[in-house]
């Protein structure tokens, strides 16, 4: 008689949070292994939206809120881009009334609802030894808060503002700068063809690496982030300074999303705000633009300088992974199904100074990363240093 190999228990995943390059390697990676070590892999779909939104009834079709993940599947769906289980920003312990799933509503119906309690029953349901969240400070933040009632969780850090707290890096960071490289040296041909500033927004909230790393390349003069507020004059004072000294007569800044005038506060598209309490940034590269053509007069012998204003937004975290943001994820799935199979759980994954390594879950919420403007960022000069590389990891800017 045939052996029938035993499940040794489910491991559930999910990703969170905004798309990037990188998500799917990592579910392929946590799904080989994981099979392979003989557990049974459950994806969730829409983050923790589908974690909520479960009908704990064998008979109902629950396949919109998850699925049993194969190998076929997983090893296609990691050539690309995004996330196949999808994402949402939902906040399970902060749902609206309006977003309680409706077999759920006589049950919550405050204007506000936890329904935390509905997750962990829908965990227990499902037999979920161990849950991997994929995602940022806002998905892994809430995966923190399992953690603390006793669920077992394990976290990959994910975001392309590289952001997370006790890590180095992670996932979608590396292809954000490329593909933000990428499409700086496109549009300069325009800029150059009408002597223009070219201003470029670009994503990160908090924290300016994806502003630093690509200036730092070379693909722009200056760079302006969220943890220096930036003086306009300055500002328009240096990239005349630049355009004057190029023989193609043009100069680049790149606008981290959350960068500030001084004295002045962050732009946002409108006063909607998710379920972790963020309202859409958007609208500095706007706002500098008319500003420097404004001024521009002042600096330029009289004459204005026009603008090209452009937002790169989804365009660096579309498409597929980079070979950083195809291997890293790789390393962090193993990593993580190494620490469950010992046991140990209520970890996140981490690079730290090009090794990897595991922190403990709590960092998340414990502390905020943002860029060592003393040793990173030239303030007079609106741009990163070069110099002291020595020693430095590959992405220079460290989570220290």
């Amino acid at each position: 008689m045939a052996q029938v190999n035993k499940i040794k228990g489910t491991i559930g995943i999910l990703t969170g949070g905004g798309d990037v390059p990188g998500l799917n390697p990592a579910i392929r990676a946590v799904t080989f292994r994981a099979i392979r070590e003989g557990y049974k892999v459950i994806g969730f779909r829409r983050g923790w939206g589908g974690l909520i939104d479960i009908v704990r009834n064998s008979k109902h079709d629950n396949s919109n809120n998850f699925n049993e993940l194969s190998q076929v599947v997983v090893n296609k769906a990691a050539r690309t881009g995004g996330t196949f289980l999808h994402t949402s920003r939902t906040r399970p312990s902060h749902v609206s009334k309006l977003m309680v799933p409706a077999h759920l509503r006589d049950a919550y119906n405050k204007e506000l609802n936890d329904l935390t309690p509905e997750v962990i029953k829908n965990l227990d349901w499902l037999g979920v030894d161990y849950l991997i969240a994929i995602g940022g400070d806002d998905t892994l933040s809430y995966a923190v808060h399992l953690f603390k009632l006793g669920v077992k969780v394990m976290a990959i850090p994910k975001t392309m503002d590289n952001d997370v707290p006790g890590t180095d890096y992670c996932i979608g960071f590396s292809t954000c700068v490329t593909r933000t490289i990428s499409l700086t040296n496109s549009l300069r041909t325009a800029a150059g063809s009408h002597e223009r500033f070219l201003v470029l927004e670009v994503f990160g909230r908090y924290a300016g690496f994806t502003a630093m790393l690509p200036t730092l390349a070379g693909a722009a003069n200056r760079c302006l982030i969220p943890e220096v507020p930036f003086n306009i004059e300055l500002l328009a004072e240096l990239l005349t300074e630049d355009r004057n000294k190029n023989p193609s007569n043009y100069s680049i800044v790149l606008i981290s999303e959350g960068a500030t005038f001084e004295g002045g506060e962050m732009k946002f598209e409108g006063m909607e705000k998710d379920a972790f309490g963020h309202a859409k940034l958007g609208g500095i590269g706007d706002e500098v633009s008319l500003a420097l053509k404004k001024i521009s007069p002042k600096y330029n012998k009289g004459s204005q300088v026009n603008v090209i204003n452009q937002k790169l937004g989804y365009m660096v975290r579309c498409g597929d992974p980079d070979f950083i943001d195809s291997v890293v994820p790789t390393a962090y799935g193993n990593l993580a199904l190494d620490l469950l199979l010992k046991g140990i759980d209520g970890r996140m994954v981490v690079l730290k100074n090009g090794r990897y390594d595991h922190v403990p879950i709590e960092v998340v919420t414990e502390t905020k990363k943002f860029v060592n403007v003393e040793k990173f960022y030239n303030r007079p000069k609106l741009h990163p240093y070069y110099k002291n590389f020595e020693m430095l990891p590959l992405f220079i800017m460290t989570n220290d």
